[in-house]
């Protein structure tokens, strides 16, 4: 009787003979091409992985144009602001000189307003001790 691993290997050898015999069965040009196959496409793999690194150069070189850029950005926006600046400098001591000259102005009628409410007071504190004394 045949063992149970020795039906396996029968059954094993069964399955591998048509695939053994099919690579024998090819012409000479397949076999070449299947042997082949895998180098062109490993080549080709290859060529596609160079053509996707930068050359280092380059890399500094985009990098430098990036900064250009960005620091080119940077000054406009700094020219803008300076210019801001600089005409509120030029309106804004013109604003200011004339609040100060009307504060100036100003400052008699508050002096005489104020000496005018402090001589009411004084009238009204006399004439309130002069209603106190005729009441009590």
């Amino acid at each position: 009787k045949a063992t149970l691993s020795e039906i396996k290997l029968k059954k094993c050898r069964a399955t591998l003979r048509p695939s053994i015999e099919a690579r024998l069965a090819m012409t000479p040009r397949m076999q070449i091409l299947v042997l082949f196959l895998p180098l062109v496409i490993g080549a080709s793999a290859a060529h596609q992985d160079t053509r996707n690194v930068v050359n280092p150069i380059r890399r500094v070189v985009n990098l430098l144009q990036k900064m250009q850029s960005s620091v080119e950005a940077e000054g406009e926006k700094e020219k803008k602001l300076f210019e801001e600046f600089m005409c509120y400098c030029k309106t804004g001591t013109a604003d200011l000189t004339q609040a100060i000259t009307a504060a100036e102005e100003k400052i008699p009628q508050v002096e005489s307003a104020l000496a005018a409410a402090e001589a009411a007071k004084a009238q009204l504190e006399k004439d309130l001790e002069q209603h106190k004394k005729k009441c009590c």
